[in-house]
């Protein structure tokens, strides 16, 4: 993903903020909400099994930020979708399902889903919550539960040319780390780049 756009990453900022307390409750059954990714034009919303441990639990569903009139999808439709999606149901208007190939391959590679009915999962909408409350610039558009105890956070970076992903532990003491967090992820040494199609660059602050 390359480029920012002020109203996409205002609309995927939105749909995160929201979609955050959607973490520790289930979508629908035993199945959970994992991350929102940014692309663009669209996110991606990651469902899954809260107790799998097997990345292909996995799924990635995609959807546009502007419905077929060209108006801005709301944050509880978006969430509708993903539970009709979640269920088995018919997908809705353009939502598309990412399983299986493209960035929903890189996702099931990569991610591990966290237990659902831990910490994690709950300490995680904190952390994410936090960061909006904190950090309104540069905006949180997008978030995935990769391991039990860890988050990575989107977080949009102009100069970047794209979000930065921000790899983040959900133990130990946070609140040093939020607040440093709008300087620590514009300071270019610490960029590396990565295989996640969903940003620009990466940091790894799972150690600081």
């Amino acid at each position: 993903m390359s480029g920012l756009c002020g109203e996409t990453v205002e609309q995927q900022a939105y749909l995160t903020r929201y979609l955050l307390d959607y973490t520790a409750v289930p979508l629908v059954g035993e199945t959970f909400l994992r991350g929102v990714l940014p692309t663009r034009d669209a996110v991606r919303i990651v469902t899954g099994d809260g107790k799998a441990v097997a990345p292909a639990a996995l799924v990635a569903y995609e959807v546009p930020l502007m419905d077929d009139d060209d108006e801005p999808v709301t944050a509880p439709l978006v969430l509708g979708w993903a539970r009709t999606l979640a269920a088995g149901g018919p997908a809705a208007g353009r939502v598309r399902d990412g399983h299986g190939s493209g960035p929903g391959g890189h996702l099931r590679r990569r991610a591990r889903p966290a237990d659902a009915h831990g910490p994690g999962t709950a300490r995680a909408a904190d952390t994410g919550l936090a960061v909006h409350r904190d950090t309104t610039e540069p905006p949180l558009c997008g978030f995935l539960l990769d391991q039990q105890d860890g988050v990575r956070l989107y977080i949009a970076v102009e100069e970047a040319g794209g979000p930065v992903a921000v790899d983040v532990r959900l133990t130990g003491a946070l609140t040093a780390l939020l607040a440093a967090l709008p300087a620590l992820v514009h300071e270019k040494e610490r960029w590396t780049t990565d295989t996640d199609p969903h940003c620009a660059h990466a940091v790894d602050l799972t150690t600081w």
